[in-house]
């Protein structure tokens, strides 16, 4: 296990040092990492290619990565809680949560403050997470999985009626915030946002690998699990709510970027197998790198002009989740 994430860690860095080389302006890979030992020896320059490297490049990198590894996480533990491979952080509804919550704070103009956007986009995908519940029987002690996808499914569906609604009300110029924030966004990475967002990463990912035995037992049957001492309820409760956390942080902060939490963990469970224990920090690592990949796309393609990273992702995942679903049919 621990030779697997050596191994998917190295990935992860050497993706990110290809990253640091490519963008609008090229640099050599002889010349990121002299500047790179230059700043770990204390010696900083002012030099043009160290501003790009450290103050633009590598936040986005980190950011890149951060936003990855939530996502991953959280499908990995949706499509085991809810035994279903086409199911993603945004299966609960959070992404229209979010969404609507930036879309409010975007009308009015919460962007002067800071954090304001984010934080109510935040605030929303808490709400959306309380209304699934309610609306799952939640509040009856009731944990049934298909239950909540119908919640997710008709939670997210009230959350779309109303951002169509406020994209039909808001002028040009809110408009085009708007649009690009709901396609994914990274390039506004800075460093108390990243610290925040790998904090929440953290917790979240300690908490998690510390249910994996426990997620494992449920996968097999609930009522395995609670003959083997598993209090389900109750741990259903846990994994729910500490994913969604982190899926609506990453959201709040990236926007909506859809199809990694589908991709990345069933990747690594046809891989790795389906033990938690690895497969959760698997799927993090590499959903880091594929979500530094797919940046890295979006700022080089048409650059200098670049394309929201979630056009990336859905071009990569969409043809994904129609082979998952042949695949399911013809199981």
């Amino acid at each position: 296990m621990l030779q697997i994430s050596a191994l998917l860690l190295l990935l992860f860095v050497m993706l990110s040092l290809a990253a640091l080389c490519l963008g609008a302006i090229h640099i050599t890979f002889v010349d990121v990492v002299g500047a790179i030992v230059g700043a770990l020896s204390g010696k900083v320059s002012a030099s043009e290619e160290e501003l790009i490297l450290f103050s633009v490049r590598l936040p986005r990198i980190l950011f890149a990565g951060i936003v990855g590894a939530s996502l991953s996480l959280s499908g990995v533990v949706f499509q085991a809680l809810l035994r279903n491979p086409l199911a993603d952080p945004y299966v609960l509804g959070i992404s229209g949560g979010s969404a609507l919550g930036a879309i409010i704070g975007i009308v009015l103009g919460a962007g002067s403050f800071y954090m304001g956007v984010p934080f109510l986009a935040f605030c929303g995908a808490l709400i959306t997470v309380l209304l699934v519940f309610i609306v799952a029987g939640g509040s009856r002690g009731l944990m049934l999985d298909n239950s909540l996808l119908l919640a997710g499914v008709v939670v997210n569906s009230f959350f779309s009626a109303a951002i169509l609604f406020f994209l039909s009300i808001v002028n040009s110029m809110e408009l085009h915030s708007i649009s690009f924030w709901l396609m994914g966004d990274l390039s506004s990475a800075a460093e108390k946002e990243i610290a925040v967002a790998a904090l929440c990463l953290l917790i979240g990912f300690i908490v998690l690998y510390a249910q994996a035995r426990k997620l494992n037992l449920m996968v097999q049957g609930e009522e395995t699990a609670q003959q083997l001492g598993v209090h389900v309820e109750r741990t259903k409760y846990i994994l729910l709510i500490v994913t969604s956390l982190i899926t609506a942080v990453a959201v709040s902060l990236a926007g909506i970027i859809g199809f990694v939490g589908i991709m990345v963990p069933h990747i690594m469970r046809m891989v790795f197998g389906s033990d938690h224990r690895l497969l959760l920090p698997a799927a993090a690592l590499f959903g880091a790198s594929f979500m530094v990949v797919a940046d890295t796309l979006a700022r080089t393609i048409l650059a200098p002009a670049e394309l929201p990273v979630g056009v990336i992702t859905a071009l990569c995942g969409a043809p994904y989740f129609i082979f998952l679903m042949r695949r399911k049919g013809r199981e």
